[in-house]
């Protein structure tokens, strides 16, 4: 039975007469990381600031473990929001010394091994200033992961990074998914990664959530995957529900589409072979979530 982490039900937020939120209701179960993708001003950070109590909640319904959010709430979420919080005049030990301080945090232990999982072990005593774009974001993380949180709320996280620091962070964040259970709320620019770690996505759009849609669902709607044509369907597709698994739909009488670009196709071309099935031709299919959220948006700008 699934879970239910964080419940945001009906929310709105205004500042004067722009409404930046409007009656925006979403769930996040255990161990989603869901994806909330909007351009700039449609409401994403405006949302992670309700969230966690940065800016106030006057309509609307927040839930956490289905209890209302508060401060004792709050101590169950790590977040990042904006800009990675850190002391620039404190090294990265001082630092989360402070946090631990501040959040009751007594075992010395939990600090190194917060160092070692964003891998900061050789800027122990280096001044936060000092750092790094990469190496402050990875410092801002372990700040928001050294409560153990059941939920990590992301805001652009990756903004600024090279590429070997978006790949290092990606892989930072699906341990912690993975290894950790915990669940996350992340928003980025940079869809192409966003669709990389995320298992959820929901579109904002002039603070309105226009759309939600699983990974597994956007691959099926954008028809992104490996479609296989061969001489007997209903036999592959067999062997592709016994050897693995992934999903699949059979698109017709001779072709399916399996919703994965990560499926080992030679291992599957050989299962088909050795099953009697004949391949007649195996090609990827991509189309990005860059491509259904200009589609998406699209349409919202025309109705």
């Amino acid at each position: 039975m699934e879970k239910t982490i964080l419940e945001i039900n009906n929310i709105s937020k205004s500042f004067g007469s722009y409404k930046a939120i409007d009656n925006v209701t979403f769930k996040l179960q255990k161990g989603d990381i869901y994806g909330l993708i909007g351009s700039n001003g449609a409401g994403k950070t405006t949302i992670m600031r309700l969230i966690t109590q940065l800016s106030p909640l006057k309509v609307g319904r927040i839930k956490l473990f289905d209890k209302k959010i508060n401060q004792q709430a709050l101590r169950h979420i790590g977040a990042v929001i904006e800009t990675p919080a850190s002391f620039d005049k404190l090294t990265v030990q001082q630092n989360l010394k402070l946090i631990a301080l501040q959040r009751g945090i007594n075992d010395t232990k939990r600090i190194s091994e917060v160092v070692e999982f964003v891998g900061l072990q050789e800027k122990l005593t280096t001044k936060a200033k000092n750092l790094s774009l990469g190496q402050r974001q990875r410092l801002g993380l372990g700040i928001a992961i050294l409560p153990d949180p059941d939920l990590l709320i992301l805001d652009e996280p990756i903004n600024g990074l090279d590429p070997s620091g978006i790949i290092e962070f990606r892989k930072l964040l699906e341990k912690l998914n993975q290894e950790k259970q915990v669940t996350i709320l992340i928003s980025s620019h940079i869809l192409t990664e966003l669709y990389q770690v995320s298992t959820k996505f929901g579109f904002i759009y002039k603070g309105q959530l226009i759309k939600e849609i699983t990974k597994s669902d956007l691959d099926k709607a954008n028809q992104s995957g490996l479609i296989l044509t061969v001489t007997d369907v209903a036999k592959a597709a067999q062997v592709i529900d016994t050897n693995f698994n992934d999903k699949f739909s059979v698109l017709d009488e001779q072709r399916i589409l399996v919703h994965s670009l990560n499926i080992d196709s030679s291992k599957l071309n050989e299962k088909l072979i050795r099953n009697g099935v004949s391949v007649i031709s195996l090609a990827k299919e991509e189309k990005s979530l860059e491509d259904y959220y200009t589609k998406l948006i699209g349409g919202a700008e025309n109705d």
